[in-house]
């Protein structure tokens, strides 16, 4: 009698001598945010914030990308307010990130899309690699509760060059020069720099850590709940059209999508 292997966990927890590395690992969908990927890594984040012996988190993605955003593939709901429910759930998991009273940091490479990018965005400290690539959902769904963060780190008039259905992509490169990640290094370097930046914060006295991030935060926490908050209703509603369906269907048909003109 033969035993099925065992699933490989979609995140992958890396004790190290700074704290801990929490790893995407849903390679063969790029590391895409399904429901449970989005659950597990927001109580891996509480876990860690709680753990005496965790001074600095790391995120990274296992495979060719850090996170092209939404899973597509998984079922959606039926209506606005059930894609409210779903968002609320999806904010609240990057603002788990952005309260973690520990410093977090975002080792990026490969794609970075859509609400992948929040999420390495919602990091206190973003390592990217050159060729790494920023931008919105593979699908065109629009920037919902993704956009405010883009504005209030590069501006509106970029974000909108990126968000509207443009085509445009960024390269790690250009996301250092225009202030939307900390560093921009060869792919080769990217995760022994960012365990380089680790290890450096995990030497500093803990509760100044905290109480720094913390003061950052503030001055900058109405803006981005309220931000997020009114993004999210608008992406409700976008996400619930019959355009979402049409999108999706274009995606994974690997055409252009025909959306309806209203």
């Amino acid at each position: 009698m033969t035993t099925e292997p065992a699933a490989e966990p979609i995140l992958l927890r890396e004790e190290m001598s700074w704290g801990v590395r929490l790893v995407l690992n849903r390679p063969a969908k790029l590391n895409a945010l399904s429901h449970e990927l989005r659950d597990v890594l927001t109580e891996a984040i509480a876990e860690a914030a709680d753990d005496e012996r965790v001074r600095v988190i790391v995120i990274a993605g296992a495979g060719r990308a850090f996170c092209s955003g939404y899973d597509l593939a998984e079922g959606q709901p039926s209506d606005g307010w059930g894609w409210r429910r779903v968002l609320i759930k999806d904010v609240a998991a990057t603002l788990a990130i952005w309260r973690c009273p520990k410093p977090v940091i975002a080792q990026v490479h490969g794609y970075c899309l859509a609400m992948g990018s929040v999420l390495a965005l919602m990091c206190d400290i973003t390592m990217a690699a050159e060729d790494a690539r920023f931008g919105p959902a593979q699908a065109p769904l629009g920037a919902g509760a993704v956009a405010p963060l883009w504005i209030w780190l590069i501006g509106a008039k970029r974000s909108k060059e990126i968000f509207l259905p443009t085509g445009v992509m960024i390269d790690g490169k250009e996301a250092d020069r225009i202030g939307l990640v900390n560093y921009a290094v060869p792919r080769e370097q990217v995760m022994p720099r960012a365990m380089e930046i680790a290890r450096r914060l995990a030497q500093g006295a803990p509760m100044a850590i905290r109480w720094t991030k913390y003061s950052i935060n503030k001055i900058l926490r109405d803006h981005v709940n309220l931000a997020l908050d009114s993004s999210m209703f608008l992406e409700a509603i976008t996400m619930s059209s019959e355009d979402l369906e049409e999108a999706a269907r274009a995606f994974f048909d690997k055409r252009r999508p025909l959306f309806k003109g209203r």
